[in-house]
C-alpha cells in the first residue's frame, strides 16, 4: 500500500514527467517496411483490445527507473 507521502511523491513526478512528454516532440523515423508494419500490427491490436502488457517487464522498468 502506498502512503499518502508516497503517493504525493509519485503524483508530483507523474505529473512533471508527463509535463516534459507533451514538450517533446517524437522524432521516431521508422527506416524498414517491417518496423513500419510492426507498428501497424500494434496499432491494430491496441485499438481492437487484444494488445497486453506485460506487468512484470513494466513494474521491473519502473523500479529500476526509480532506483
Amino acid at each position: 500500500m502506498i502512503s499518502q507521502i508516497n503517493s504525493s511523491v509519485v503524483s508530483a513526478a507523474y505529473q512533471n514527467s508527463s509535463n516534459t512528454l507533451k514538450e517533446q516532440k517524437p522524432t521516431v523515423a521508422v527506416s524498414s517496411s517491417h518496423e513500419i508494419s510492426k507498428v501497424d500490427e500494434l496499432k491494430k491490436s491496441i485499438d481492437s483490445g487484444e494488445y497486453k502488457v506485460d506487468l512484470n517487464a513494466l513494474s521491473q522498468k519502473m523500479a529500476d527507473a526509480l532506483l
